[in-house]
């Protein structure tokens, strides 16, 4: 059997096992730590009208965690459990328990997270003891509990990357030609002349230029590593607008965790979109780059992207 809600899917796996899985939009590395932080564990888990009182995680193997929620009724219900394996940020595994049941009806809870084109995959796997364990479970209401849950968790997360996240905006004119400055952009042995900030140059370039289409770009630091984007393309809109995502990725194309490249917690995808405009001649370009991260990893971004174009002013005359 399997039951949706939403974007959440419980599935009953065997008489002792249930799977639910729910998409977040967010990166692992964020679910993971708002999994497992008290301060956001107080502010996603149990429903809405119920208050957290006591949130206590002791994050190791061995260690032990304790919820206790407070009813609108004033009734108290606490849940607690232990750590059996923690692989930060693909996968925990731990009991739980329901205290007002008798000993020995816990269960075992084995979650992962799994990541592509910034978005995260959640699944928890729950093994019971019995049929009936697991009836009973299924029964208490757990499914509308969930549902509601991660819900709030989701809510939570697209705060975090709101505030997580910044744009740049940037306006350039160069002395040549809308058609020019747009093959530029959309031919790779033009993009492989200006790709990358000053000092790193760009051995390849794959693009499919339609809307669904993907990109491969490479650029190569002066020391010699070699860093890979990729995307697909939104918005085409020949010498006026082109619109695009914007990940990490390997030398296949396939999106991977930006820690590969040493910018863990750098949010993905983003999106930059370009537009031209004909100034008879020469050519107005405004740059928006959305998604990036606030600090330093999105001043590094904005630094990158000037002498890019600086770059590509040089190759355009």
């Amino acid at each position: 059997m399997i039951a949706k809600s939403h974007d959440t899917t419980l599935t009953i796996v065997s008489d002792r096992e249930i799977e639910i899985t729910r998409t977040f939009d967010a990166p692992r590395h964020l679910v993971f730590e708002v999994l497992t932080q008290p301060e956001h564990v107080r502010q996603w888990w149990g429903l809405r009208d119920h208050e957290m009182i006591v949130c206590e995680i002791d994050l190791r193997v061995g260690g032990k965690w304790r919820y206790v929620l407070r009813a609108p009724d004033g009734s108290e219900h606490g849940f607690s459990g232990e750590y059996r394996e923690i692989v930060p940020p693909e996968r925990v595994v731990a009991t739980e328990g329901y205290e007002a049941l008798p000993p020995g009806h816990d269960y075992l809870a084995t979650l992962t997270l799994a990541e592509q084109d910034g978005r995260t995959l959640l699944t928890n796997r729950i093994t019971y003891r019995s049929v009936e364990d697991r009836d009973g479970h299924l029964n208490s209401g757990m499914e509308a509990g969930m549902r509601e849950t991660f819900d709030r968790l989701a809510e939570l997360l697209a705060s975090k990357q709101a505030d997580s996240r910044a744009e740049i905006t940037l306006v350039r004119e160069f002395d040549a030609p809308v058609e020019a400055v747009w093959r530029a952009w959309t031919e790779p042995e033009q993009v492989m002349r200006w790709w990358g900030p000053v000092g790193f140059t760009s051995p390849t370039a794959e693009i499919d230029l339609r809307v669904g289409g993907k990109y491969l770009f490479c650029m190569r630091s002066p020391e010699g590593q070699d860093f890979y984007s990729t995307g697909t393309f939104l918005k085409i809109e020949p010498f006026k607008e082109l619109v695009y995502t914007d990940s990490f990725a390997d030398a296949e194309g396939n999106v991977v965790d930006p820690a590969v490249y040493g910018m863990e917690g750098f949010p993905q995808p983003s999106q930059v979109t370009v537009r031209l405009e004909d100034l008879g001649g020469r050519t107005r370009m405004t740059l928006t780059h959305s998604g990036l991260p606030a600090g330093e990893h999105g001043e590094m971004a904005a630094a990158g992207w000037q002498t890019s174009l600086d770059k590509m002013a040089a190759s355009l005359r």
